[in-house]
């Protein structure tokens, strides 16, 4: 039998191996991120969170906002892989624990690792375990949770978790702002939101007519097109549109 000798690796070579290894992990997590952000920055957040869940060693994701939580159906569900009929029986689990945590608690529990055990009547993924973990986190006035299934026996530290919940935070910030920014492509003209302007302030197509010196015909194409852009059908939902959005 062949015996391959090894030098003593000795203290010196030990720290050599441990700055190795961590060299070695921070340079996978470079390349996970530019992964993310090119999945993040082309809207394609259901792979974001794919290469998250990797990460997180999880079987499963589901990307869930809390401000919709308690809505019926599933429409609090941003996106997931989790089989449906799991994704509708965690609903009512979700829900509760929501409605059961004060403000202050939310706000506490923000980038905090959370572990519950689902109900014994709930099936899961072969191999998955009962014990599932999310991390909620905010984007903007958005607050969201990245709920995580494990596969069973498997430990996530909560420091691993709170890393997870930042990059999931930055992926629908970057989407979110790839969505706007195409959205922008749409944008009224300066003559168009100056006809909006004089509508919410009353104005006929007559007097914003006088006002900016041009034909009614031509306020009225203006108006038309906003119409059309902003996707309302009278002057008052246009208007209404305009101050959600703050173009008045």
């Amino acid at each position: 039998m062949n015996v391959e000798l090894l030098a003593p690796v000795g203290d010196q070579g030990i720290r050599n191996l441990v700055v190795a290894d961590r060299t070695n992990g921070q340079r996978l997590r470079d390349q996970m991120i530019k992964q993310l952000s090119a999945a993040a920055s082309l809207g394609n957040l259901p792979v974001a969170m794919r290469i998250l869940a990797d990460y997180a060693g999880a079987s499963h994701y589901l990307l869930a906002r809390y401000d919709l939580i308690q809505e019926q159906g599933l429409d609090f569900v941003v996106t997931a892989d989790w089989p449906f009929d799991l994704a509708r029986s965690l609903a009512s689990e979700l829900a509760g624990s929501c409605s059961r945590a004060t403000e202050l608690e939310k706000c506490m529990g923000l980038l905090q690792a959370k572990f519950v055990l689902l109900p014994t009547n709930i099936d899961v993924p072969a191999g998955a375990s009962r014990q599932y973990c999310s991390v909620m986190f905010n984007v903007g006035r958005t607050r969201l949770a990245l709920v995580l299934l494990l596969p069973d026996g498997f430990v996530i530290s909560p420091d691993r978790l709170r890393d997870v919940g930042l990059l999931a935070a930055y992926c629908v910030s970057l989407s979110a702002g790839r969505s706007q920014k195409a959205d922008r492509d749409f944008e009224l003209t300066e003559r168009e939101l100056e006809c909006l302007f004089w509508i919410a302030e009353g104005k006929t197509s007559d007097e914003i007519a006088t006002i900016l010196g041009i034909s009614r015909n031509t306020i009225n194409n203006y108006i038309t097109s906003v119409m059309r852009k902003t996707a309302t059908k009278t002057r008052s939902e246009a208007i209404a549109y305009a101050v959600r959005n703050n173009l008045v």
